[in-house]
């Protein structure tokens, strides 16, 4: 077996050997200084590189999470574990996080979100809870390019195909489309899970003596650097690492969660602490799990799988090979735990034990091959508190007059909207995921949000992804309010109570003082609308450096929400159920089209300062439209978004082809604007006076919903007449005439 030789200590520091993998001068030498008192060897600079990188350590993004508020009376579980969990009642909780995958998956798309969906399942049954939905957050260039139209089939595909093949259903997401994503996609997965409070379970690593365990899948060579892949701009032209995507496997991962979770329910008494070997793989569990213990660590690296040969330390403790956990099990029972896995055709070893003098050692072939605090690894990162400034384009935008479409025909906007990329059906897209399985799913993709019923309760969760990204790049700050509240709103059109968030928080470089003017100010919108609408920051990521040649995307923070249905009859969808029932229109609507998808479409860009949200009226507007819905006098509700009030009415008429009459005071351009705080909610005639009570003048009725299958909507200036069918069949088939 040829030996491979790594460079000496002193040749990574000569050579600055440490700069390609992330670490600055000034990182080294605290290394070598501060922590160490002696130059780190090949392996521990390797582990430094990755535990100190932003995905990993969160250096340069600390700061900003420290806005969020992260606690209140329902949250049991707050960031810092696998995911955030919240109580929903009766001993239950509900499991749930976010997580990113965009480089990985602008590299290999198919790997990059089959893998992204993996991970982020991991994290939840790593919590003790049994996943039962997967949703999505997709952001591409524009489908007139052939690239673009490659990575979103691949991207699809990856995901439905692990998705799929594990049997957890795919119920919901969005996908939009702009220019600034081309060269960088974003891939954000997000997964639900349910879990009785008794079996919640902490990546934690303590008690002297105490067994560590590997379990699951062989590591490989594959992902090795991914975290540190993840915190680098794209630049054309240079080799793109492929190494650093991992390879999923989902029949494999369906039987580690088996074999975790019959662990978890019927082995607690031994099972100490047990966590995801996610990005940084097996360096990032073991030290974090060490850390949160305060204890420490001697792994003995002979013992861990191995799928390839002469794997050195470096590469063993950096892999990211999926379908891998640790665990630490109470010393002396590690064969229960080995018998269980063997049920599941899997690899339990014991590779190390837990210590505690808070060291982090690992020995291999004899040799001990690091020595490192477990601290320095896990918490003492050092934290950044980057310079920020206003980009130049907010002062530009705030001095234009705002944008008012001119000489607009109403029936052919509406119809050209339909079309619009963003707007357009996405069945194309959720057709290829499972959403069934399990048979859980009461409400399928195409609604506001999707909805799982609890198994043997009278209970519901309600779930989605939001995000304008457009609305950030106008007003970070602004636009942060309206992402929070956006998905407040489909909970709650719903009929869902809204519980706490998990974001991805994805943008440009931190190092660009713009940059992380971006990431600061929308934290604090994010941060406000979060503490009005009494939705804590339970769990979430970040991705930060997603440029190409030294473009930065939006600011897009995803947010992922889920709310709580107590009684499944509150259940509610955006389409108009039957002829003769009254449409209402809740909030006021403005000329504000700075933004918006009629904007995009006129002029081809966006640009101009963004309307104001009062937090305020949003909260209360949902609480009336949730009492209405509780109170049983809802017949459908829908929130209003891209496209404005003139969307909002189609998309409510499509399902059932029903058609309306409607009647507003209003100019035809304004069907178009994007004032936030406003729902299109349905009633049936005899509901009419209970549900204007319910409302306290807050719903002004315009119309009703007829069988004419026609949209006839009369405003101050124009009669918009089109067909139903003609309407749907544009927006239906927009997506798939561009993708051929």
């Amino acid at each position: 077996m040829m030996k491979v030789t790594e460079p000496t200590p002193e040749e990574i520091k000569k050579q600055r050997i440490y700069s390609d993998w992330g670490l600055t001068d000034e990182e080294y030498r605290l290394i070598e200084e501060d922590i160490l008192g002696r130059m780190p060897n090949y392996t521990e600079t390797g582990l430094f590189s990755v535990m100190w990188s932003e995905h990993c350590s969160y250096k340069n993004s600390k700061p900003v999470l420290q806005k969020f508020p992260t606690s209140g009376p329902q949250v049991l579980q707050g960031p810092g574990e696998g995911a955030g969990i919240v109580d929903i009642g009766d001993g239950q909780a509900v499991v749930f996080k976010a997580e990113s995958h965009n480089h990985p998956s602008a590299v290999e798309p198919y790997e990059g979100a089959a893998t992204g969906v993996g991970g982020i399942i991991r994290d939840i049954f790593s919590m003790g809870a049994r996943p039962i939905a997967l949703l999505d957050s997709l952001r591409f260039g524009e489908l007139t390019n052939e690239r673009t139209k490659y990575l979103l089939e691949e991207v699809v595909a990856g995901i439905s195909g692990y998705g799929n093949c594990i049997g957890i259903p795919t119920v919901g997401g969005e996908v939009a489309f702009d220019p600034c994503y081309e060269g960088n996609p974003l891939v954000n997965a997000m997964c639900v899970g349910l879990i009785d409070h008794k079996d919640i379970q902490k990546g934690q690593a303590k008690g002297v003596g105490n067994a560590i365990m590997y379990v699951g899948a062989k590591t490989g060579r594959d992902g090795i650097h991914g975290a540190t892949f993840a915190s680098e701009e794209f630049v054309e032209g240079e080799e793109q690492q492929r190494s650093a995507v991992q390879v999923g496997d989902p029949f494999m991962e369906k039987l580690l969660l088996e074999a975790c979770l019959e662990l978890i329910l019927e082995h607690s008494d031994i099972l100490v602490g047990i966590q995801d070997m996610g990005a940084a793989g097996l360096v990032s569990s073991s030290a974090e799990m060490a850390s949160k213990a305060g204890s420490g660590l001697i792994l003995d690296l002979d013992d861990v799988p191995q799928r390839e040969t002469g794997m050195t330390p470096y590469e063993m403790m950096l892999s990211e090979s999926q379908e891998r956990m640790l665990i630490c099990v109470e010393k002396g029972h590690e064969q229960t735990v080995i018998d269980l896995f063997q049920k599941y055709d899997l690899d339990a070893v014991t590779i190390g034990k837990v210590t505690d003098d808070g060291l982090y050692r690992l020995n291999h072939r004899g040799e001990e091959v690091a020595n490192l605090p477990v601290d320095a690894l896990a918490e003492d990162a050092p934290v950044y508190h980057k310079e920020k400034q206003e980009p130049a384009r907010i002062k530009a935008f705030e001095a234009l007059a705002d944008f008012y479409p001119t000489s607009i025909d109403g029936a052919q906007t509406l119809l050209d909207l339909l079309k619009q990329p963003t707007i357009a059906s996405k069945k194309m897209i959720y057709e290829t995921y499972d959403s069934q399985v399990r048979t859980n799913t009461v409400v399928l993709p195409g609604s506001d949000a999707a909805v799982l019923r609890v198994r043997g309760t009278n209970k519901a969760l309600a779930m989605t992804t939001d995000c304008n990204a457009r609305y950030l790049y106008l007003n970070p700050e602004i636009g942060g309010q309206i992402a929070v509240a956006e998905a407040a709103r489909n909970i709650v059109a719903s009929g869902g109570q809204p519980l706490a968030i998990t974001d991805c928080l994805n943008y440009g470089s931190p190092d660009k003082p713009e940059g992380f003017w971006e990431l600061w100010t929308s934290a604090d919108g994010i941060a406000k609308a979060c503490n009005v609408l009494d939705t804590p920051v339970i769990s979430g990521n970040v991705s930060l450096y997603n440029e190409t040649n030294g473009n930065a995307i939006y600011p897009t923070p995803v947010i992922g929400m889920v709310g709580l249905i107590s009684d499944i009859k509150d259940i509610t969808t955006q389409d108009f159920k039957a002829a003769g029932d009254l449409i209402y229109v809740v909030g006021e609507t403005k000329a504000d089209f700075n933004g918006s998808e009629l904007q995009k479409m006129q002029l081809g860009r966006i640009e101009g300062k963004l309307m104001n949200v009062d937090l305020a009226v949003e909260k209360e507007n949902q609480q009336l439209v949730l009492a209405a819905i509780k109170a049983g006098v809802v017949a459908s509700a829908h929130d209003c978004s891209e496209g404005g009030l003139g969307v909002a009415l189609a998309e409510a008429a499509f399902k059932n082809n029903l058609g309306l009459t409607v009647n507003l005071e209003m100019n035809a351009a304004l069907l178009f604007s994007e004032t936030q705080s406003r729902f299109v909610l349905s009633v049936k005639p005899e509901n009419q006076t209970e549900f204007e009570q319910v409302m306290q003048e807050k719903a002004q009725k315009i119309g009703t919903v007829t069988d004419l299958g026609t949209i006839d909507i009369q405003t101050a200036d124009q009669k918009i007449e089109i067909p139903t069918l003609k309407a749907k069949e544009g927006w239906e088939e927009a997506i798939p005439c561009l993708m051929k």
